[in-house]
């Protein structure tokens, strides 16, 4: 100690002295400061998930880069540490008084405590659901990552790249070893799963190395770095083939083993009351979905008066068009046919409606100053789908931008069969995933200032798609869906999402079949089949989730109600957006509570 004082002249050694302790302390004990303790817990999560920091590039912009050469573990052993985690900063976060707290540093302990609670509640359920599916999982999750989130700047990159390829082994014994656990525990998923699966998966280890994605999308991306000469990229795209053949496609063919073996043991597709607890747990995923607690019952008879609801108002756009004879669904579905709603489908046709989002999206930014004071610095991007991953995936979703602004946003959309995306449908289906929608939403909770690093990552199912619900409505109200079958586009994009209420809940807790499901699905929506049953089978592995958006819109649209009635005209639509915008993503209580908290600040202001 004696030398690390002189060291420096005295002063600087003191106070580097001091430094040090502070540092052991944090890293050691509980904080001092709550704000060291979010970052703590912060780090400590995104050091056990390398491909989270590739995703984030938080770490990238500050020169630390080895995380890109290693893969998520995902061993039971570290499933049950993550828990024990879990459970050890949740009491530690309860050690700081809330009393004493103000302003962000109250509002991050309020939503840290909200997820951590609810994280260390369903602890009993750490085995339930299903980590290899037709929508997700490892099998299609991990190619993607490797394609889409891997960054691909200079050799470092690509070494990286390699070297990830060379755990693929690795973690699909860790995968397997998850499996074998929740087998034991009779956690199986539904009948279909394992056909479709198993599809997906013979598929992808059927290609030539060199049309696999994972060799196409790194050959692509290197061939446009003038930092990598000919033959350097000749040898780097070797050793990914290499590595495909060799580790990649063994490790796919694991997978397929167990999952041929574990289709001769399953031959039934349930909802998740037929697991054990399975009422109970699906409880849970009500509750971490919803951010409410509100039961199956009450979500149920919700979701059939809205149903109702949005029906009349889409026959009376249909009669006003002439369309007349037959039920709602099925006068929507005479439109899917009419080539006037449809693009060749044709890669010319695909190309065109690409660049028929991205017009959209630039429409809908322009006016976007006029109802939001705050607007995203990020970019957003339409893309297509990757094709490996297009007959399980649903019609389109988002990918929010990298911490370090270096990846733009993305909206996916899928183009498997253009007869799917009718014209009318496109406009709706802009402003949910894009703008003002998903992007506005994700890109700005990820540029938020003065908050801990989670506040920008966590994320609330009813928050994040409510509020994406929310703006299709918003779109109509601004006038972005004067043609009367754009709107009637929204409003069969809302009729879902009313139907998900009712189907959700009718599977995993009225214990209704997939079919019985897929027949009041058809018979409301006016979707494709092929579209509905790809909707279905995503609620049976993501129970509760579907539930969200509605509950979600419904909220935000009842605070804005009250803000309306209460302030009259001091109502700013601009204040409100940014109030609930400027939250990051919240359980919809407290939203709810900072909603009424500007209401009354801005009435005291008058």
């Amino acid at each position: 100690m004696i030398r690390v004082l002189k060291w420096g002249g005295g002063l600087v050694g003191l106070a580097l002295l001091v430094l040090v302790v502070l540092v052991l302390q944090a890293v050691y004990f509980r904080p001092l400061s709550i704000s060291v303790f979010y970052e703590k817990a912060f780090i400590e999560f995104a050091l056990k998930s390398p491909e989270t920091l590739s995703a984030i590039r938080l770490f990238d912009a500050i020169g630390l880069h080895g995380h890109n050469a290693e893969l998520d573990d995902i061993s039971p052993a570290q499933t049950e540490e993550f828990g024990r985690k879990m459970r050890e900063n949740l009491d530690v976060l309860h050690e700081y008084d809330r009393d004493k707290l103000s302003g962000q540093k109250a509002m991050s302990y309020d939503i840290l405590d909200w997820w951590l609670g609810h994280q260390v509640a369903g602890q009993r359920f750490t085995w339930h659901g299903y980590p290899v599916n037709q929508l997700f999982g490892v099998q299609s999750n991990l190619p993607d990552f490797m394609a889409n989130i891997h960054h691909l700047g200079e050799l470092r990159d690509a070494e990286h790249y390699i070297a990830r390829l060379s755990k693929f082994d690795t973690k699909f014994e860790q995968l397997l070893e998850d499996l074998a656990v929740r087998e034991q525990k009779e956690i199986l998923p539904p009948q279909f799963v394992i056909t479709k699966v198993l599809e997906e998966m013979r598929n992808f280890v059927a290609q030539p190395a060199a049309e696999n994605i994972l060799y196409t999308s790194f050959a692509e991306r290197i061939a446009d770095l003038d930092s990598i000469d000919s033959d350097t990229r000749d040898d780097l795209e070797q050793q990914v083939m290499a590595e495909i053949d060799a580790t990649v496609y063994p490790a796919y063919n694991s997978l397929i083993d167990y999952f041929e073996r574990l289709d001769n043991k399953v031959s039934e597709s349930h909802g998740v009351w037929a697991l054990p607890d399975g009422e109970a747990y699906y409880d849970h995923q009500l509750k971490s979905h919803t951010t409410t607690d509100y039961d199956a019952e009450h979500i149920h008879r919700v979701g059939l008066a809205e149903v109702e609801r949005i029906e009349a108002e889409m026959d009376a756009i249909l009669r006003s068009q002439g369309y007349d004879e037959g039920s709602v669904a099925e006068r929507v579905l005479q439109l899917n046919e009419e080539p006037r709603f449809l693009y060749p489908n044709t890669d010319d046709g695909r190309e065109q409606i690409l660049a028929d989002y991205t017009a959209i999206i630039d429409e809908a930014s322009e006016l976007m100053p006029q109802y939001f004071g705050r607007l995203p610095l990020a970019p957003v991007e339409v893309k297509r789908v990757p094709e490996f991953k297009e007959e399980t995936s649903p019609g389109a979703y988002y990918q929010g931008p990298s911490l370090d602004g270096e990846r733009a946003g993305v909206f996916y959309v899928n183009l498997r069969d253009l007869n799917e995306l009718p014209t009318y449908s496109m406009r709706t289906l802009s402003y949910h995933e894009a703008v003002p929608g998903h992007h506005f939403q994700t890109a700005l909770q990820t540029e938020m200032k003065g908050v801990p690093q989670f506040r920008k990552l966590l994320g609330f199912t009813a928050f994040s798609e409510g509020w994406a619900l929310y703006t299709e409505r918003l779109a109509w109200e601004i006038g972005l869906h004067e043609d009367p079958y754009d709107n009637l586009g929204r409003l069969r994009d809302e009729m879902m999402r009313a139907v998900r209420l009712v189907v959700d809940t009718g599977i995993h807790a009225k214990r209704w079949t997939r079919e019985q499901a897929i027949d009041y699905m058809l018979s409301k929506t006016g979707m494709v089949e092929s579209d509905v049953v790809t909707e279905i089978e995503r609620y049976f592995v993501l129970p509760g989730q579907a539930t969200a958006y509605k509950v979600g819109m419904i909220k935000i649209l009842e605070l804005r109600e009250r803000a309306q009635s209460k302030l009259g005209e001091q109502f700013d639509i601009r204040a409100f957006h940014d109030v609930v915008l400027g939250l990051g993503d919240v359980p919809l209580n407290i939203l709810e509570r900072e909603v009424d908290n500007w209401i009354d600040t801005t009435l005291q202001s008058t």
